[in-house]
This record gives C-alpha cells, structure tokens and sequence, in this order.
C-alpha cells in the first residue's frame, strides 16, 4: 500500500532554544537560510509523500504562514527582478498539501502522533521529528518506505550510537534479518549504558501502520510522564512485526543548539555559494 500521509510533530517547548522560543517556534529556527521545519517537508515530499498532518500548538500559527503564499512580498521580489529568490519563496507555498492540527496539551510524542488519528484513516503512514535533520542521496524516509514496501510492517529508522549516549534515546533490541535491516524483538525508552539492548537508537523517521492509534490509545505515561511512542511500539510488537532500518547518510540533532550549529556548518561547506568562504573563514579560526 502506497504511504501518503505524513505526521510531523510540532507542537513542543523548545525550551533547549530559550529564550529564543519564547515568541519563535523552535521549528523555524533557521538552518542557514531555511527554517528546519521546511527540511522536514522537503524530504517528505521528495519522498512521494502527498498530504502532510502538522501537529502544532498555541503559538505555532508562523508555521502555516510560511507555507502559505504571501502576494505582497511575491510583488515587491517581482518588481525588483529578484527572479531567484521570487521562485525560492513560490516553491515553499508550492511544497504540497498541508493541514495543521493542535494538540492542547503536551503530552508526548506518542499522544502527538494519536492526535492525527482522524485525518491519516486507516492506512499506513510516515512520521518526521522536525529536530532530526538527515542528508543523503535518498532520503532517509524514501529508504524507510521501501523497508515498508518489501516487509508490509511499521519501519523504524536508526542509526548506532556510542553506549554512553543510549540514555538520550530510544534503544531497539534487533535481529539481524539482511544488511542494514533488522527485525525488532523489543524497544526501550532512554535505558542506561549497562542496561541497553544495544547501541541502535531510534531516530526521528518512522512508517507506521494504522494499528498504533489502538496501542498509544492503551499506552500508559512512561518516563518524562509523557505517552512514549517508543511505548506504543513495544505494544505493537505483541500484534505484529517492526522492522528497524540503519539508514545511509549524515545524521544531525538541530534540537539542540550545539547540534544546530553543528548542521549549519557541515550543510554550508557543501554549499557553493557559501562554502568556500566558511572553509577559509574556519582555517582562520584555527590559524
């Protein structure tokens, strides 16, 4: 069955970013000229994806606004004969089929996802965390979704981490079905190093089948007194399979401000409107 629908989550604090956040939703923190939350929808769409849920809360509605057409400052790049930039912000409104849903109360990933429940139906469907950047010549989720076209089953991307930091994630416990492909006997939320089932951790690209609205509906508060989705996995587990992909490509965690920085620095050396001047600009610094 075809994926169609994509859930992005995007009703959090982002108290990582105060005070930035405080009036700015930490999903349009720009990385470098575009805000995250755009890289999120570029992959979904690049990925085949036609219709998108974005989860938002009070204060959030910047988002809508930036997926939205603004005729004034279309006229003004026009007028001025800003042709590039006049297309760059044409091509955002153009990005594909947005609805925007809120969640009252922050309660979880896994009570974010329930949220969309009525507008994805009863079919399968992907979800993006707008924290985790990915780069890679196919993106993350189209590699998630043809684990999901071969296997039938929900499919968790991952990615290995050193034992130190499986307290910062969700850790799957795996079997090894092919290369880069395993099967997952069971999923913890945020264990520490000397009781992990692994190093794989689970990153922010999931395909899920519609059986997980029933399990996050039974899914208790877990740690952080929130409703996991990690949680909500284990449970599926009892009902049906879930596979776990090691994706291929660059990984960045722009949820925090050292990982922003991070990405912002590694993205723009490959750009070549900027990269050459960063390079030069970084030897100086080390000079």
């Amino acid at each position: 069955m075809k994926i169609r629908k994509a859930v992005i989550p995007a009703a959090g604090w982002g108290t990582r970013f105060l005070p930035a956040t405080k009036v700015l939703a930490k999903e349009m923190i720009p990385l470098i000229d575009k805000p995250l939350v755009q890289y999120i929808v570029e992959e979904a769409v690049a990925s085949g994806i036609e219709e998108i849920i974005m989860i938002t809360s009070f204060g959030k509605g910047v988002m809508e606004d930036h997926f939205d057409r603004d005729f004034e400052l279309e006229y003004m790049l026009e007028q001025r004969g800003e042709k590039a930039l006049l297309e760059k912000v044409k091509r955002i409104s153009d990005l594909g089929t947005i609805c925007y849903v809120r969640q009252k109360e922050q309660l979880g990933l896994g009570h974010a996802v329930l949220t969309a429940r009525e507008f994805v139906g009863d079919e399968p469907f992907a979800v993006l965390l707008p924290d985790d950047v990915f780069e890679a010549k196919i993106p993350t989720l189209k590699q998630a979704i043809d684990v999901y076209q071969r296997y039938g089953a929900s499919v968790i991307a991952t990615r290995r981490v050193p034992m130190s930091e499986t307290r910062r994630y969700g850790i799957i416990k795996p079997k090894k079905i092919e290369e880069r492909i395993h099967q997952v006997l069971d999923l913890v939320e945020k264990p520490e190093p000397h009781e992990t089932p692994s190093d794989l951790a689970i990153l922010g690209r999931y395909i899920l089948t519609p059986e997980i609205f029933r399990m996050l509906e039974k899914t208790p508060p877990g740690k952080g007194r929130e409703i996991q989705l990690t949680d909500g996995l284990r449970l599926l587990l009892h009902k049906e399979a879930v596979y776990a992909l090691e994706f291929e490509g660059e990984y960045y965690d722009a949820g925090k401000p050292l990982g922003l920085l991070k990405a912002a620095v590694a993205l723009g050396l490959k750009r070549p409107d900027i990269g050459p001047e960063l390079r030069e600009y970084l030897r100086g610094l080390l000079a």
